[in-house]
C-alpha cells in the first residue's frame, strides 16, 4: 500500500506538470490516497501499513493458547495486585510497559520478569500524537524505550504495541530497524473507560477462542463503583472462562518467534 501510494504521488505530480488541466484530478487522487493511509493508521488491527499480529501464530493457536496482555504500566497501585492474581491462578501474561513509567518503578519491572512474565515495548512516553510523528521522532521514541526496558528487564523486547494502536506509514520501517514486531489485539475490554466489570468481561470472553490476544490495562485502569480497579475484578472471571474453554495463556515471548529468528525464551 505504501509503495502504491508513492507511485500514485509520482504519477499525480507528473500528470499535473504535463497537463495542468488535470491538476485537480491529480490532487483529488492524492487526497483520496491520504484518506486511505489515515484510515489504515486509525484501524489498530489493519495490516495495510505492514505486518501486524492481531492473533497468535498458527502453532500457538494449535496449542490452544491465548495471550493476556496488559498495557500502560507499571503502576505501583495496580501492577503488584495483578501479579498476585496471576500467581494465584498460575497464569503468565505480557506487560506492554511505558518506558518512562518503567524507569520510575524499576523494581516492578524486575518483579514482572522474576514472576515469569514478559515485558514488551509500549513506547517511551506514550505520546498522544504518536501517529503524527515522523521517521526520526519514531526512532527516538521507540529506540529509547528499547534501551530502558532491555536494561531493566534484562531481556530485549521483540514486540511493540503502538499507543492506542494508532500509527502511520513510518512505523513499520522503524520496527524493522529495531527488530520489533507490531502486536495489536483480537479482543479488548476498554477497561480504561468502562467501569462495569461485567461489560469488560463480555467484550473479552464472548466467543473467546484459541489464538486470541486479549487487551487489558494495569496502567490508567478505570475504577468500578466499589472503587476497585476494574482489571482486578475482571481477571479471575476471565481465567475461569479460559479454563472452561480449554485454553491456557502464553506470553508473547513464548508464542511469537523473534523477527531475527532467535530461539524463544520462557
Amino acid at each position: 500500500m505504501v509503495t502504491a501510494s508513492i507511485g500514485l504521488h509520482a504519477v499525480a505530480a507528473g500528470a499535473a506538470a504535463m497537463a495542468p488541466d488535470m491538476a485537480w484530478w491529480a490532487l483529488g487522487g492524492v487526497a483520496v490516497n491520504q484518506l486511505c493511509l489515515t484510515a489504515a493508521g486509525l484501524w489498530p488491527r489493519s495490516r495495510w501499513l505492514g505486518p501486524n499480529h492481531s492473533r497468535l501464530p498458527a502453532a500457538a493457536t494449535a496449542r490452544r493458547a491465548v495471550a493476556l496482555t496488559l498495557d500502560d504500566g507499571p503502576d505501583p497501585a495496580v501492577t503488584p495486585r495483578v501479579l498476585d492474581l496471576l500467581d494465584e491462578h498460575g497464569v503468565r501474561a505480557t506487560f506492554f510497559c511505558i518506558a518512562r513509567r518503567a524507569r520510575e518503578h524499576p523494581a516492578l519491572v524486575r518483579e514482572i520478569v522474576a514472576r515469569g512474565h514478559s515485558v514488551q515495548n509500549h513506547s517511551h512516553l506514550h505520546r498522544h500524537n504518536f501517529a503524527l510523528l515522523g521517521l526520526h521522532a519514531l526512532t527516538l521514541e521507540i529506540g529509547q524505550a528499547q534501551a530502558v526496558l532491555s536494561d531493566l528487564a534484562g531481556v530485549r523486547p521483540h514486540c511493540f504495541r503502538a499507543p492506542a494502536g494508532l500509527r502511520n506509514p513510518f512505523l513499520d520501517p522503524v520496527l524493522h530497524r529495531l527488530d520489533l514486531q507490531l502486536v495489536s489485539w483480537t479482543r479488548r475490554g476498554f477497561d480504561t473507560v468502562e467501569r462495569d466489570p461485567q461489560r469488560v468481561l463480555r467484550k473479552l470472553a464472548d466467543q473467546l477462542g484459541a489464538g486470541d490476544i486479549l487487551l487489558l490495562h494495569d496502567g490508567h485502569a478505570s475504577r468500578s463503583s466499589s472503587g476497585k480497579p476494574v482489571v482486578l475484578e475482571v481477571l479471575p472471571a476471565l481465567f475461569e472462562r479460559c479454563r472452561g474453554a480449554g485454553l491456557h495463556a502464553e506470553t508473547l515471548r513464548q508464542a511469537i518467534e523473534p523477527r531475527s529468528g532467535g530461539a524463544r525464551m520462557p
